[in-house]
């Protein structure tokens, strides 16, 4: 088959969608298919067109963005004639092109047209990112009212989501593509001397800075730790500093510099070695806010590694520890309670470990691309 994939930001940009994606269309590709990536040249010196693991990906370019989102002209006549060349269109929201790149699929170039429901966009507060989530959100209801399907990536979150509850009969869930290579003795081990953990707790965190990830309660968790761990060290991996559209790391500065001592930042990790950052973890935290978080990566990554996690009591976050037993949930928006989870996983960590095999069985990337595959097959036979 030949894929088209939209989405706003691909590789480079580290973010649990794009990592999605990336696995996803790499894997499709491996599989045979022809895979294009349509995304935005949202950095200068990024190549407009290159192939990476048998997928090509045309980076539109970027007028401005605002916010979060990039504006790009002549985006959706490009996307339209790379539709008409292609099986089947997937898009991936939230963007804001969305509706558009539905309605354009469908009406248009009348291809199958199959999104992907990452999450729900809640920006900051403001009147202005109030209008941006309200302008999106009516975009994301015209891509789902216009696709042939739409891919959730739990039942619990599609039951919660005010837009994914509207579209009940269209919905698919399929688990997002997972895979972590085993942690490393030797490199966790020099992991540790680098960021002077040697004989420390760790706590860690794998996200970017952004403000629904609830890196603030994190850190206002460590004085309540310390009272029962004090040898603690918080273990940040991830972009921190000139994510876009956030400033959570110039504003959480007085309470960085306050516990400075305890606090290492690794920045961004490469893949093949996050396995070695979560082997060093004594416990992973996803202390996320709202619902822009549907389910986290990062702890089913962490769970093959042996590392379990405190996650926030949030639809679809909350899967991953209920299916496998292996971590706590706590209310959002409580460091007291991340706290008390976090010394109890630590202290009980053999009654939160499961097997590697048991959970590549529960999130094989083989079943994720297998359920893609057939949903495209099955539309492109019957359009």
């Amino acid at each position: 088959m030949k894929i088209l994939i939209a989405l706003t930001y691909y590789r480079p940009h580290i973010s649990g969608l794009t990592i999605y994606v990336e696995r996803l269309a790499a894997a499709l590709a491996a599989r045979g298919h022809r895979v294009t990536v349509l995304t935005s040249h949202y950095l200068p010196g990024l190549a407009y067109r290159e192939e990476i693991e048998g997928v090509t990906v045309i980076r539109h370019p970027v007028a401005f963005r605002f916010s979060k989102g990039s504006i790009m002209p002549g985006f959706l006549s490009r996307a339209w004639a790379s539709m008409r060349a292609h099986d089947v269109v997937s898009v991936h929201l939230p963007q804001a092109e969305a509706g558009p790149l539905a309605l354009i699929g469908r009406a248009l170039a009348r291809k199958p047209v199959v999104l992907t429901y990452h999450c729900d966009l809640q920006l900051p507060p403001g009147i202005l990112n109030r209008a941006i989530d309200r302008a999106v959100f009516a975009s994301n209801w015209i891509a789902g009212t216009f696709a042939n399907r739409i891919v959730a990536y739990t039942q619990d979150y599609a039951d919660n989501s005010p837009l994914l509850a509207q579209f009940k009969n269209k919905i698919k869930v399929i688990y997002p593509p997972v895979e972590m290579p085993a942690p490393d003795s030797q490199a966790v081990a020099a992991l540790k001397r680098k960021y002077h953990a040697d004989g420390h707790t760790i706590v860690g965190f794998a996200a970017r800075f952004a403000e629904e990830k609830g890196v603030n309660y994190l850190l206002q968790s460590i004085p309540f730790v310390r009272e029962k761990i004090p040898n603690v060290k918080y273990l940040f991996a991830g972009e921190y500093q000139n994510v876009i559209g956030e400033n959570v790391w110039q504003r959480l500065q007085p309470l960085i510099e306050q516990y400075r001592e305890y606090l290492e930042f690794l920045g961004p990790v490469p893949n093949r070695e996050m396995g070695n950052f979560f082997g060093a973890c004594d416990v992973l935290t996803v202390p996320s806010i709202n619902s822009t978080e549907s389910f986290g990566l990062v702890q089913v990554e962490a769970f093959l590694s042996g590392c379990p996690v405190v996650a926030s009591n949030l639809p679809g976050v909350r899967e991953p520890a209920r299916v496998t037993g292996m971590g706590e949930i706590v209310p959002t928006q409580d460091a007291r309670a991340l706290a008390d989870a976090i010394v109890k996983v630590v202290n009980q960590r053999p009654t939160y470990t499961r097997p590697r095999s048991e959970i590549e069985n529960l999130f094989a990337l083989e079943q994720t691309v297998r359920a893609y595959e057939s949903l495209f097959a099955d539309l492109k036979a019957s359009s």
